[in-house]
């Protein structure tokens, strides 16, 4: 080698060298730069413990090893930070790590508007930034991020319109919009995204009424399109059978109408179609080819006809769910062989003929409904074969023979409910002791033999009402520790009532009428304490009726009618409330309690010729007094009705100048008008209204509440009348503009609309948006008199909606506002029962958010009232939280606030109910308690628990109820990645634990 080339070679070799050195020095560099952004972002969110080991290191790539960290060549491309507790905003130092590619903050308390400051992240591809509390619109310049692939915004609080920029992301592949506010018309735009593959706009039900908009026929990569909720009108477009890479599809709960097309059922890739709570009509397209189908979802329509009989070839099919429509005919034998059924839900139909008798031979079945419909013949001996069966609901048929002796060794039902059937034969000894059952409902049948000795130990709802059952009733009821209901009527048995019955402790309803049964009531009939229900009426039970019935603290309906009691009525029944009462047709004697002598009581003691009245408004001659009246008739009437007339002239002319003076009064005076929404109508409508009682719907501490049709069209309004001479004006005032202030300038769809406010010398009125279904405290009331439920899905719906009115308040609102008088009466429900925060008149502005105000006295309604509150008169958040929980716990156990039980609120049984160790199961609503609905329930309760904490720093903030209900509430994201974080991840009832 020449001199030349060596020095040549040296030279170069140290320019490599300096090269390598100074890459090397730079990569160090900005290594540690990029190390420093991560700290600084830790500290600007508050340093919070999730990402604590955020810390700087003389190793400059320490950070790429953190788990929430993702790095390619030792440079920062991906954060990854769902579920971290992280508060606040996003700063605009995240973007000063520069390759920064994917960000994920899903599920934390982020607030504030979308983050324009993600627009300088300029290599951004991934963007989850959903289950947070962001606010206001999606940017009209969203566009700017123009490499996105993926956005997710479900469950924000996003409002206005969908930009048409959205249309500008040509990357994208996954756009999720569900669970927001959006309003105004479907963005057209999103027809543009040519390699979207993903597109979720759910459960926003502001949009206008509109259709699927033509634009969509263009996504001809989309494999998931989820538009339930989404306010939909007209009929199924026939361009989405075009649309073949479809997989998924759930157009459910729209206004949807017209029949199925039937090209959709030949879409080969399809595998879900979900089209439930529609107004669809029409049949089932009787040809199906779609041959990956896993789940039909077609309830709550009109559909018509018979379920085609293609169904029985797609052998990928997992759930068949076509309840609440008008199919008719036999249902497909085929069914019964599909081997990956696990669903079959086909109640409130039409159908007839018998069932496949290979119902769950070849599948492990798990739901099994088919009540209401006209089926005949047996129940299919095979349909617990798979050992995952969950329930039989099979009532309202036709159904005959006897039960399948299988079922007598399925240990996985929780309920059984085949009555008002033909089916006959004693029930399977293994029913009766099957492990989880919790229902068993057999009413209306001829089944015969006797009660067993044992039952489940989960068993609490029996019904075995109008059988053939005969014999005694059994001294080991005493066993059946948790029944709540039993019923028992229209049978054979006798014997006497067994002393053992009244050591169940948590029997609330009992009916033992028209049997055979004799003898005196047991002693110990004091015991009942949770008793609400007792009819034994149409028997030969004898004897005098116990004192100790009077001191049922629950006990609101008794019959005891057609049976052969004697003596006389002990006073202590007098203790009692009931709506129901009824002592007719027996051998009593003596005064009726002074407490029954009023028309309330007319019918109950009818046919009991030893007894007297000292009223003639119940139907018994009077005490002391003979059954032919010694009055002067003829003298005596006429003066009688001199006297009637002249005070009834006197109370006219008295009414009518009443009348006259309040009406010229009320128009004549000088009203101020001032509006917050814009009206249609006049002062004059809303005055003109107030004269009618019969528009008064309510009446509270502060006022009465008018419903007032300020059109003539039912166009109704709400007013609340402020008006009470007891009270200083002073006062008056300040009830007034609070709640004026509050309402006048927050707007959310889950607070009351304030339309007005209207104010006079001597009155204030104040103009809501009218609420069609009232308030939750009237629906439970009404569950808890008459028996008409609110079921589970509308409670939860409820729960949400005040969860987000009083988050909103809480945590948007500056300064944040606090109810202070939350309960079931102030949650008002609209005609899709979506629940509104109303009655603002308590409301308190916080000065400084966080710091707790001292009010001058307690406010408030008993049993919603946090100790603290009650104690100190010192205020936070917290006492909402409190109220609101306490709320959750009345909407899961039917039990009311101020009664958990004799000696404490509900809250405090609540609290006390948990810590003893009790089923949580057993203290739910047995009325709305469904297995389908199990898991919710126990969590919402919990949620309750955690809510009703006596230190109020212990309760959670109103953002994390409302993260933890939608999380146990939203409906599987069946599309993206984050699935896991949407479901309902508790598997058992009492596997979520709230330490209380």
């Amino acid at each position: 080698m020449s001199k030349p080339t060596a020095v040549f070679l040296k030279v170069q070799f140290k320019a490599v060298f300096l090269v390598l050195l100074l890459s090397h020095a730079s990569s160090q560099f900005h290594g540690a730069q990029e190390q420093a952004i991560l700290v600084k972002l830790k500290q600007y969110w508050q340093n919070p413990s999730s990402i604590g080991h955020w810390m700087l290191s003389s190793n400059s790539t320490n950070h790429c090893s953190w788990p929430e960290v993702t790095c390619i060549n030792n440079s920062v491309t991906g954060l990854y930070l769902a579920n971290k507790s992280i508060n606040g905003t996003i700063p605009s130092l995240i973007c000063e790590l520069q390759n920064l590619a994917s960000i994920d903050l899903n599920y934390n308390n982020i607030m504030g508007e979308f983050p324009k400051t993600l627009y300088n992240c300029s290599k951004l591809e991934y963007l989850d930034l959903s289950q947070n509390y962001f606010v206001g619109t999606i940017p009209a310049d969203i566009d700017t991020l123009s490499r996105l692939r993926y956005l997710n915004l479900i469950v924000n609080n996003f409002t206005g319109e969908v930009p048409a920029a959205i249309g500008s992301l040509q990357e994208l592949i996954t756009l999720q919009l569900v669970k927001n506010q959006f309003n105004g018309s479907l963005p057209h735009e999103i027809g543009n995204l040519s390699k979207l593959e993903i597109l979720g706009l759910a459960d926003n039900s502001e949009f206008e009424p509109s259709k699927i908009p033509s634009s969509f026929k263009n996504l001809t990569k989309l494999k998931t399109l989820w538009m339930s909720g989404t306010n939909l009108v007209g009929e199924i477009p026939d361009f989405i059978a075009d649309m073949t890479a479809l997989e998924i599809l759930d157009l459910s709960s729209n206004r949807l109408t017209g029949e199925i097309p039937n090209a959709l059922f030949l879409l080969k890739n399809l595998k879900e179609i979900h089209l439930f709570n529609n107004k669809l009509f029409g049949e089932i397209p009787q040809v199906i080819r779609a041959s990956n189908l896993t789940a039909i979802d077609l309830s709550q329509n009109h559909l018509t006809g018979r379920i085609p009989s293609d169904v029985g070839k797609l052998e990928k099919l997992s759930s068949l769910v076509l309840f609440f429509n008008k199919l008719s005919g036999e249902i497909p034998e085929s069914i019964g062989q599909i081997s990956r059924l696990t669903d079959v839900r086909l109640f409130g139909n039409r159908l007839s003929g018998t069932l496949p008798r290979d119902l769950g031979r070849y599948s492990m079945l798990e739901r099994f409904e088919v009540c209401s419909n006209r089926l005949t013949g047996t129940l299919p001996k095979h349909l617990c074969d798979g050992g995952k069966l969950l329930g039989v609901i099979a009532f309202d048929n036709n159904l005959t023979g006897e039960l399948p002796t299988s079922l007598g060794n399925c240990n996985s039902l929780l309920r059984v409910e085949i009555g008002r059937n033909g089916l006959t034969g004693s029930i399977p000894g293994g029913l009766w002791l099957s492990l989880n059952l919790s229902m068993l409902t057999i009413s209306d049948n001829m089944f015969t033999g006797e009660l067993p000795r044992r039952v489940s130990d989960n068993l609490s709802r029996l019904d075995i009402s109008n059988n053939r059952f005969s014999g005694e009733i059994p001294i080991e009821v005493k066993l059946w520790r948790n029944l709540d209901v039993f019923y028992a009527s229209n049978n054979f048995f006798n014997g006497t009532i067994p002393r053992e019955l009244t050591a169940l402790p948590s029997l609330s309803t009992l009916l033992l009428d028209q049997n055979q049964l004799h003898g005196s009531l047991p002693s110990d009939i004091v015991s009942w304490k949770s008793l609400r229900t007792l009819n034994l009426s149409k028997n030969q039970l004898s004897g005098q009726i116990p004192e100790a019935i009077g001191f049922l603290p629950s006990l609101n309906q008794l019959d005891l009618s057609g049976n052969q009691f004697s003596g006389q009525i002990p006073s202590q029944l007098g203790l009692l409330k009931c709506t129901d009462f009824n002592l007719s047709s027996n051998h009593l004697t003596g005064n009726i309690p002074k407490e029954f002598n009023n028309g309330a009581y007319s019918d109950s003691f009818l046919n009991n010729p030893g007894l007297c009245a000292t009223t003639a408004k119940v139907k018994l001659h009077i005490c002391g007094s003979q059954r032919n009246s010694n009055l002067s008739y003829p003298r005596d009437l006429i003066w009688i009705s001199s006297i009637a007339v002249f005070v009834l002239c006197s109370l006219v002319s008295f009414l009518v100048t009443k009348f006259c003076w309040k009406r010229n009064h009320v128009l004549d005076s000088k009203w101020e008008l001032v509006t917050f929404q814009m009206v249609t109508f006049t002062t004059k409508d809303i005055l003109l209204g107030l004269e009618d009682q019969k528009n008064k719907i309510g009446a509270g501490g502060s006022g009465e509440v008018y419903r007032v049709d300020v059109s003539g069209h039912d166009d109704f309004v709400a007013v609340k009348r402020i008006r009470n001479k007891k009270r200083p004006e002073r006062e008056l005032d300040k009830e007034f503009q609070a709640e004026v202030m509050t309402l006048g300038r927050i707007k959310h769809s889950n607070i009351v609309k304030l339309m007005c406010c209207m104010s006079s010398e001597d009155s204030k009125l104040l103009v809501y948006e009218y609420m069609e279904n009232g308030s939750l405290y009237q629906w439970l009331n009404k569950h808890r008199t008459s028996g008409i439920i609110l079921d589970w899905p509308k409670r939860f719906g409820i729960a949400v909606g005040a969860a987000q009115g009083l988050c909103y308040m809480h945590h948007y609102c500056s300064p944040p506002i606090i109810h202070r008088d939350v309960k079931s009466s102030n949650i008002l429900l609209d005609s899709e029962f979506n629940a509104k925060i109303a009655d603002f008149g308590l409301a308190k502005m916080l000065i400084k958010q966080g710091k707790p105000a001292t009010i001058s006295a307690v406010a408030g309604s008993f049993g919603y009232i946090a100790p603290e509150y009650a104690r100190t008169k010192r205020i936070n958040e917290k006492i909402d939280v409190y109220s609101f929980g306490v709320i959750l716990l009345e909407l899961t156990t039917g039990r009311k606030p101020n009664r958990g039980d004799e000696h404490r609120s509900l809250a405090e049984w609540a609290q006390h109910y948990y810590v003893e160790g009790h089923s949580i199961s057993d203290a739910l609503d047995e009325d709305v308690k469904e297995a389908c609905h199990l898991n919710q329930m126990c969590n919402v309760f919990k949620l309750g628990l955690y809510c009703t904490r006596a230190l109020p720093s212990l309760r959670p903030s109103m953002k994390t109820v409302l993260q933890i209900l939608l999380q146990n509430g939203h409906p599987p994201d069946y599309q993206s990645k984050n699935a896991e974080n949407l479901k309902d991840r508790s598997t058992l009832c009492d596997d979520i634990v709230y330490s209380v």
